[in-house]
């Protein structure tokens, strides 16, 4: 059986090393399972602690993505399987253990250069956003499109998308809309654009390279290595660079009620990028729509360990919810694209339907608990 999950050191010329893992699915775009999380989890621990290494690489295996988000077929399987209206533990342990692995990213002591080629999706955008170098390169396509299959921008989503410039984090939240590698510079998802084949070059420059061991130090140099083989970004080539000021009147400061008139609206704009974004909204999930909203204004003020624990919850809630076994029915098993939301519209979602997933999802002290900033 296929590993899937590659890890190794890649040795320095100043005898210190680099942490490097790949994920290795590349037939299921590298979808992060919980195998893959599990053995990425222990990795980061023992690379933090060890002064021999002074930073780490997280590639992934294939020309296709880096990762096209979490295993959500797995989840929707498990709550199919389970009692009506319970977690199943599986759920809980994945979202427990994905985000405690985005927190680490984030807050990781040294330097982690992030390859993300191709698709980034989802817990994709989760393992990137967090890297203190991230590399996107004309290939990429990051987006968060949970509006699709039942679920909210969650991995930390309700942290990196309120810190986006004017309103487009909400407008990536609702239309799960796909940036280019200049969108995802401009939107502060990435720092280096690179020509893909440029990847084997940054591995034999980390090695012939003699670093410091002091982290400041070592991610400067870092940034300077990538410098040299980084693309110009030109800002007219990013659709999200070019309508920010039509974005921010579309999504306004008013009720979603009225950003939901505005954006179907935008269906029939010249943008095809623009119009294609807007009828990913307009058949999204309504709920999804309502929650997403919801979370981005009530985490506005929250610090990133804060945001993960809430998202624990908010996410094994929407997991019980029928539009998420709906949504990924009909984008990954089905694929007919024709899901049936409960409720089918905006104006069906009550506010008690909303409120009902920021209930507590644990008994005791919070399985994140722990989680510092």
């Amino acid at each position: 059986m296929t590993e899937t999950l590659l890890l190794r050191e890649i040795d320095t010329r100043c005898g210190r090393r680099f942490g490097h893992a790949t994920l290795n699915a590349p037939a299921a775009l590298n979808a992060l399972t919980l195998a893959m999380i599990d053995g990425l989890a222990p990795r980061f621990a023992q690379w933090a602690a060890d002064p021999g290494i002074v930073g780490v690489v997280l590639d992934a295996a294939g020309d296709k993505a880096f990762s096209a988000g979490g295993d959500v077929q797995a989840l929707r399987r498990a709550v199919l399987d389970g009692a009506p209206g319970e977690a199943p533990g599986s759920v809980a342990d994945f979202f427990e253990r994905e985000y405690r692995l985005d927190h680490r990213i984030h807050t990781f002591p040294k330097p982690v250069l992030c390859w993300g080629h191709g698709i980034v999706m989802g817990g994709g955008v989760g393992l990137l956003a967090g890297a203190s170098h991230r590399v996107v390169t004309p290939r990429s396509r990051v987006a968060m499109p949970e509006i699709s299959i039942g679920l909210y921008p969650d991995v930390g989503g309700s942290w990196f998308l309120n810190r986006m410039p004017g309103q487009l984090g909400l407008f990536l939240a609702l239309t799960g809309a796909p940036l280019n590698a200049a969108d995802a510079r401009f939107a502060g998802l990435a720092d280096v654009v690179m020509a893909h084949d440029a990847k084997s070059r940054v591995l034999d420059a980390l090695a012939t390279t003699a670093w410091s061991g002091l982290a400041e130090h070592d991610a400067a140099q870092l940034s300077r290595l990538l410098a040299v083989s980084a693309l110009p970004v030109a800002p007219e080539t990013s659709p999200l660079r070019r309508h920010f000021d039509l974005i921010a009147t579309v999504i306004g400061h008013d009720t979603l009620a009225d950003t939901d008139r505005r954006l179907r609206a935008l269906q029939t704009h010249d943008d095809p990028w623009l119009a294609a974004a807007a009828a990913t909204y307009a058949a999204g999930s309504p709920s999804s729509a309502a929650l997403s909203h919801a979370v981005l204004q009530r985490a506005r003020h929250l610090s990133l360990a804060e945001v993960f624990r809430l998202e624990y919850g908010l996410s094994i809630a929407c997991c019980l919810q029928p539009d998420f076994s709906e949504g990924v029915r009909a984008v990954l098993v089905d694929k007919d694209r024709t899901p049936r939301w409960h409720p089918a519209s905006l104006a069906e979602v009550t506010p008690a339907l909303i409120d009902a997933h920021f209930v507590p999802r644990h008994r005791g002290v919070h399985p994140l608990a722990d989680l510092r900033d």
